[in-house]
């Protein structure tokens, strides 16, 4: 959104009101906190049940005492309730322990080691590696890449997902781009889901790496803000399909349907690409924890019993989600001076403000005692080449101080959009 996207003057003469707003904003001394997508108290009480679970029975399915060592799969109790939400066999998902994030840093720090299955060599060998990244994205994910060392490449993403025209292009001409972040349903922060056109593309592309990777996080794949459950792609059989069966490596989590700190992460692919990571894994450790995986599958039931979870958690979220939507439209649609998303899921809503002055408005909130994201997060290396992107997460807060919050943002990005004008 460049400057010249709204009337200048009539901001500039709005400047001294704007800047009396945020000044008694600054008077209230507040200290409220919109900075990551943590479930609420609320949220996480649905899940309270659990604390009870799996007692008094400890026996899986298959017969295992799940108090017992062993097992680096997981048990097949839990696997097959993400198994049938994913559409796929059980044999092509393994659980582990609470978090996704853990498996995806192990999964790059052991091809860096020793490369993947279809590697010619370690990718500590390379002369040199890339990493495709869209943007905005999941900071988490580029802190990974980051943190070994490998060159982040910004694709743009547009409202079906990545702009695929780019990215063929890319990997088609460059075998040291070795992989691409992807968080496929109600993306973050954008809420973006990728069409199925995009994910046949992404499968099917001719990658000048054989051994590139798509690491698919599927972390918000039953994250709904309605009542209806966006259809999940089989980009696994869709790979192997497209004679690309090791592509994909693609991952889940209840870590924000049940503890947050607590839950169950799960990790899917080709067999060759599971036998891969268990013989790195039974190294590793003696087996996750299978008492946490019975507790989840007794309290869950079946795959249905993960909807109803969910839609537990979209009565508690969807109003959040609808006081911010409000207070943008009705403190920012008259000026011209922002974008935000409307996502029908996930955990963020995506803010871009004037050019040049996201900063600004996260320093003022911060004067003003409302913590945000900082700018950039949304980007590698949290360089946003605009200066525009902010990522908002309504999740956590209490309504009543939400709404403050969001009144607060609202007024510096205003403030900081008339600075600008009448600079």
């Amino acid at each position: 959104m460049a400057v010249d996207s709204f009337d200048v003057h009539e901001l500039a003469a709005h400047k001294d009101e704007f800047a009396k707003a945020y000044e008694e904003l600054k008077s209230r001394n507040l200290s409220l906190n919109l900075t990551r997508g943590k479930p609420s108290s609320e949220q996480l009480d649905f899940a309270n049940a659990l604390l009870g679970l799996p007692a008094p029975d400890y026996v899986s399915a298959s017969g295992e005492d799940v108090r017992n060592y062993g097992n680096d799969k997981g048990i097949t109790d839990i696997r097959a309730i993400w198994a049938d939400l994913m559409d796929l066999p059980v044999e092509n998902v393994l659980a582990q322990d609470a978090s996704s994030l853990n498996i995806q840093f192990d999964l790059i720090s052991w091809a860096m080691q020793f490369g993947n299955v279809d590697s010619e060599r370690p990718w500590n060998q390379e002369p040199v590696l890339k990493w495709l990244c869209p943007v905005p994205g999941y900071d988490r994910h580029f802190a990974i890449t980051q943190h070994f060392g490998i060159e982040m490449i910004q694709v743009p993403m547009n409202e079906d997902g990545p702009d695929m025209d780019v990215v063929e292009k890319l990997v088609a001409a460059d075998p040291q781009i070795k992989g691409m972040w992807n968080v496929p349903m109600f993306s973050n922060p954008t809420g973006v889901t990728y069409s199925a056109e995009v994910c046949r593309r992404l499968v099917q592309m001719e990658t000048a790496a054989p051994d590139f990777r798509l690491m698919w996080d599927n972390a918000y794949m039953v994250h709904t803000l309605t009542d209806e459950f966006p259809e999940i792609h089989n980009v696994i059989a869709w790979a192997e399909e497209a004679g690309n069966p090791n592509r994909v490596w693609a991952f889940g989590s209840t870590s924000k349907i049940t503890f947050a700190g607590a839950g169950v992460a799960f990790y899917a692919s080709s067999k060759e690409n599971l036998d891969n990571y268990l013989a790195h894994a039974g190294i590793r450790g003696i087996g996750p924890n299978k008492v946490n995986q019975l507790a989840h599958a007794k309290f869950f039931g079946d795959a249905e019993g993960v909807r109803e979870q969910m839609r537990r958690h979209a009565g508690s979220l969807a109003p959040k989600f609808d006081k911010v939507l409000q207070i943008l439209d009705s403190r920012l649609s008259a000026y011209g001076v922002a974008e935000w998303s409307k996502p029908t899921g996930g955990y963020f809503i995506n803010l871009d403000v004037v050019d040049g002055t996201a900063r600004r408005v996260v320093e003022l909130a911060k004067e003003a005692g409302i913590a945000l994201t900082g700018s950039g997060s949304s980007f590698p290396l949290k360089q946003d080449p605009n200066d525009r992107n902010i990522r908002l997460a309504p999740s956590l807060p209490p309504m009543e101080e939400l709404e403050v919050a969001m009144d607060g943002v609202a007024t510096c990005v205003l403030l900081a959009a008339a600075e600008k004008a009448s600079a």
